[in-house]
């Protein structure tokens, strides 16, 4: 029997927080990899999450996991797939406010219809403001989204939040690693059709990829899963909104990018309504709407 080791509520939100930090960062450093090696949004993603499951594969411990193979990885795979082409109908802006809006509402849901559990004040409160701010950060959506683009994005955030909802009773390591694997299988024929290879300047191409693959997909999902062991599902799901926020400053800072007013308002709005989650989830345990998962044996 393998217990998964024992973690405070404050660790793992600090887990959750650095992996969505992390998550945030991996848009910036993809932008860069498209424009030095000239891969596609798939072909960086079969790469992220290859050489995810090669580096987490070096210090794996026991047998593959099947189930994160079979379900955990197609899902993740359709999750890229379905976020690159609603950015692909809609823009980068629009996308990641459907997708990352529609992600804690869809694990509201699921968790009170699969696993029967209620959904607090609190938890309502902090996903109302957490989505203004998320709104306000992304520049209000002034472009409409057209249907195509809507049904890809809440594709993707399904899918996010069956992997959110599913993993929280398997072991981190085995849904990491395995789960990467299967995801990486799924985006193979996709990544071989619309060109594998970087064609640009390889070192470059090498650097950026050798730090997607340890900070925003290893580090960062083993993180995440771990985190998810104590971290109600809906909690984790707000939390990772800290991912546009990051991702935004990383534009700004690395791209040369420019923040309104109106974007820096936003921010700092999500920031405080994840501080309020928080500090609920540290007080009173998970907040109601998400029951932490059993240490797995």
């Amino acid at each position: 029997m393998n217990h998964a080791p024992a973690l405070s509520v404050r660790q793992g939100l600090v887990y959750v927080s650095t992996a969505a930090a992390a998550w945030g960062t991996g848009g910036a450093a993809g932008a860069m990899l498209h424009d030095a090696g000239r891969l596609s949004p798939v072909a960086v993603s079969f790469w992220r999450f290859t050489c995810g499951a090669a580096l987490l594969l070096l210090v794996a411990r026991g047998r593959p996991s099947w189930r994160a193979v079979l379900l955990v990885g197609p899902a993740m795979a359709v999750c890229q797939a379905a976020y690159f082409a609603a950015i692909a109908e809609t823009g980068v802006a629009v996308a990641t406010m459907i997708t990352m809006g529609a992600a804690p509402l869809f694990v509201a849901a699921g968790g009170r219809i699969f696993l029967r559990e209620p959904l607090g004040r609190t938890a309502l409160a902090c996903a109302g403001l957490a989505l203004a701010g998320l709104a306000m950060l992304t520049g209000g959506a002034a472009a409409p989204a057209g249907p195509a683009g809507v049904v890809y994005c809440l594709v993707s955030a399904a899918a996010y939040s069956f992997v959110t909802l599913a993993t929280r009773r398997m072991p981190a390591e085995g849904v990491a690693v395995w789960g990467f694997a299967g995801g990486a299988l799924c985006l193979l024929p996709l990544a071989v059709g619309g060109g594998l290879l970087p064609t640009g300047h390889t070192m470059t191409s090498v650097l950026l990829l050798g730090y997607l693959a340890i900070v925003p997909t290893a580090l960062a999902y083993r993180l995440f899963f771990t985190g998810l062991g104590v971290v109600g599902g809906v909690t984790a799901s707000l939390v990772s909104l800290l991912e546009p926020l990051v991702a935004a400053v990383a534009g700004v800072v690395l791209l040369g990018e420019r923040m309104t007013a109106v974007q820096v308002g936003g921010g700092a709005l999500l920031l405080c309504a994840l501080a309020w989650l928080a500090r609920a989830e540290l007080r009173d345990g998970p907040v109601r709407g998400s029951r932490p998962g059993k240490p797995s044996c």
